[in-house]
Formats: structure tokens, sequence, C-alpha cells
């Protein structure tokens, strides 16, 4: 409420004047949400989570292996906001909401008894100071590649956005402080670098045996076999992080193994869409070069009928025709739609996107239904439908603002039962 009164107000000051003082204003908005509700973190463990990609997964990770600890928790992440038993969707389109509502949800965590509070912490957040004056305990460092460039002005700067982060867990009076890093990424070694009580370092060079299913991974660490049901060789890197940051407090490894098969789901992640077809649907939030490679990945030797979106309007539009070529390289059939342009022009974002697709066969459905739905009648027995870009995002974001309700995995299910029922009469005839 606080917040939406101040974007009201920040609506009348000229542009210019605003920029030069918002680091102030983002401050000392920070700064006040803290003090208007008594500095919550103070009283309560808190993880953070940071990185480009596998930020929602591994928080998701870290909470079922905590519940499964006997902990009482509380979650902030891109998919939804969770305090004790109590849980509802992330409908901002943002990861991190405003500073006053992060203290605020800290403060109603405390006050409902969790011990502990997961935090994805991105880095726009950090660069609106959202994070500061929230004490944290451990972060936990995903990977980094080339995001939100036009926002921060340059890589660097985006890295060390992100790296402010862990600069925040350093100047913690809270102890130990722990600090769980990717040592496969570059960056990884620069997070362990920064100086906190306890360093864990991850790789997927710590595993063995990786055996992929239908529907998960199979894999051992230190002698030990875990099994997560979200598919892909990425989620196990996501995996190990959580696992890091378990062992570091304790939890046994038999604990940690019980958490993460406990969790069969994670909405918009590598979501299959069942209706009894002999294909896969598949809805993932695939929405960088990077995340959408390994989502193709996790499907070798597979037709895939691909449906990409995954360029949203008025930023990193460098990323577009990678994402093509990407789906040029994996997929059998291509059909581009919309996503979110916001004020830019949708026509031209797909044309971007389209670029790069030089050999597949590829068709441009601007209505996102429709395109899914004609995804849906190409695919084959055995194939793959991907819907990716989106997720659980609640919204296709227009010009000026507009929001159209929107959510793929429940258009997905209502085309997919409406290409059974339409095909199941066809062939009954």
């Amino acid at each position: 409420m606080i917040d939406d009164t101040l974007r009201k107000i920040k609506r009348f000051i000229p542009r210019n004047v605003f920029v030069f003082f918002q680091p102030a204003y983002h401050y000392l908005l920070a700064l006040g949400g803290a003090l208007l509700y008594r500095f919550p973190s103070r009283e309560i463990t808190v993880i953070a989570i940071t990185g480009t990609k596998g930020k929602t997964t591994t928080s998701e990770y870290v909470n079922a292996i905590l519940e499964a600890a006997g902990k009482k928790t509380a979650l902030s992440s891109t998919l939804r906001f969770k305090i004790g038993d109590n849980s509802r969707p992330n409908m901002y389109k943002m990861s991190l909401p405003g500073r006053f509502f992060l203290q605020q949800f800290l403060r109603q965590a405390v006050d409902a008894g969790c011990t502990h509070a997961i935090i994805e912490i991105t880095s726009e957040a950090a660069k609106q100071y959202r994070h500061k004056f929230t004490s944290l305990d451990a972060l936990l460092f995903t990977n980094l590649t080339p995001e939100h460039i036009e926002s921060h002005g340059s890589f660097e700067q985006y890295a060390d956005a992100k790296l402010s982060i862990g600069r925040a867990l350093v100047a913690s009076s809270k102890r130990p402080r722990i600090m769980i890093a990717n040592t496969d990424d570059a960056y990884g070694q620069r997070f362990l670098a920064l100086g906190t009580d306890i360093t864990i370092p991850y790789s997927m060079a710590d595993t063995t045996n990786i055996e992929d299913s239908d529907r998960g991974v199979a894999f051992t660490s230190r002698g030990t076999r875990f099994t997560i049901a979200t598919k892909g060789h990425f989620n196990v890197a996501n995996a190990l992080a959580a696992i890091g940051y378990a062992r570091a407090i304790g939890v046994t490894d038999e604990t940690i193994a019980h958490g993460l098969s406990s969790l069969s789901l994670i909405r918009g992640r590598m979501e299959h869409i069942d209706a009894g077809q002999d294909f896969t649907v598949i809805v993932d939030y695939a929405h960088t070069p990077e995340s959408l490679e390994a989502a193709y990945g996790a499907y070798p030797n597979t037709r895939k009928i691909c449906v990409l979106g995954s360029a949203g309007g008025g930023r990193d539009t460098g990323k577009r025709p990678r994402m093509g070529e990407i789906a040029n390289t994996y997929c059998t059939h291509i059909i581009l739609t919309d996503e979110d342009p916001y004020d830019e022009d949708p026509a031209k974002i797909v044309a971007d996107v389209r670029a790069g697709i030089t050999t597949t066969p590829c068709e441009i459905i601007m209505d996102r239904r429709v395109a899914i739905a004609r995804a849906l009648s190409l695919a084959q027995t055995g194939d793959a439908v991907y819907i990716t870009g989106k997720g659980t995002d609640p919204y296709i974001m227009g010009r000026n603002g507009t929001k159209t309700p929107w959510d793929d995995i429940i258009v997905a299910r209502e085309e997919l039962t409406t290409f059974l029922s339409s095909h199941t009469q066809s062939t009954s005839l």
C-alpha cells in the first residue's frame, strides 16, 4: 500500500531529477521499512539465494530440506510467498517486491513462529537496495550469465550488483555467515573470496552416477544417493547448492535425501502437463539462452515442437537472435509467439528472434493460446512440446502497463484437453 502511494508520487517528479536522487530514495525506503517493522531479520535465520538461473528451484529445494528437518519456514521467491503452511502465488512480476514488502514479510514470518526465511534476491533488488538492513545468515550463489544489461549498463555492473549481496552477508552481524557458491561458474570463486566464516564450494564434479528418468534425475554425492523430481542436469547443480547449505548447518544426508525426494513439483519449472496424451508437454520459465539450451537438452534424441517467446520487450535485446539459434539447433518445428512486449512492438521482438532461425521450419502466431494449440496439433507419439519463457508468470505485459491475465500451465492444460477431445472424436468416426 505504501509502495503504491510512492509510485504515484514518482509520476509527478521529472525523470532526470528522480534518477539523480534515486539511490538515496531507495536507500531511505529500505531504512524506513526496517524501522517500521523493527528489523525482523535479526530474529530469524535468513538464507538468501542469488544468480541468473536456478534461484527459484534452489529455494524450493532448501525449503523442502528444512521442512524435512522439522523447521518452520518462510519463502519469498519468483514463484510464491509462503509463511508456515500458508502459501500464495507471487503476482508481482518481480522476484523480490518493494522494500516495505520484504520487511513486512519477515515480520509476519517471525510473528508466525518461523525459524528460517529463504529469500530470492535479484540484481535489480540489490540495485535498489531492497536487501539493505536485512541481516543475512547465508547466501547461495548459483551462476552468472548476461541478463538485464540495459538496466545495469554493463555485464560487470550486473555482476557487481550480485556481488553486493555477498558483501551484505560479509557485513552481517549474524554468526556464522555461510557462503555457498557454484565453482563451475567463473564468478563462484569471487563469491567465496569475499570473506565469510564458512565457505562451501560445489561443482558437478562432486557427483557420480547421474541417471535420468522420465521425470527426474538421480545422482550420488559423497556416497549418498539423491533423487529430484525435476528433470535436467542443471537441476542437479541447483540441488547441490541446497545440499551444501544443509550439510553446513548439520542436517543429515538421510534427511536431505528425504526432503529432496518429497518435492514432486516445482510449478513452471520443467513442469509436465499430462492429460493421457502419448507425447510430452513441458512448461518452463527458461528465458535466457543458457536456460533455454539446458531445458531443451533435458530430452536428447527427441523430436521437439517449440513454442518460443522468451524475449520480453525493452530489455536484453541482444539475446533474441541467440534464442532463435538455440531453437534452430534443438527443435524440429518452431512457433514464435508473443510474450511480454511491454511498450515495444511485439512484431519487432519476434522478428529479432526469427533472425536466428535459419533451417528449422518456423511459424509466427502472435496469439499465444493459438500458438500453443498449434504446437499440440503438430505433436506425434513420443515428441516433446516445449512452451517456454513465462512459466508461472501471471500476466502478459503490454503497452502503458496493461496486464492480460495469463498462465501457460492452465492454458496448455485447457488446449491439451480440447486437442485430445477433438482427436478422440475424429478417430471414432
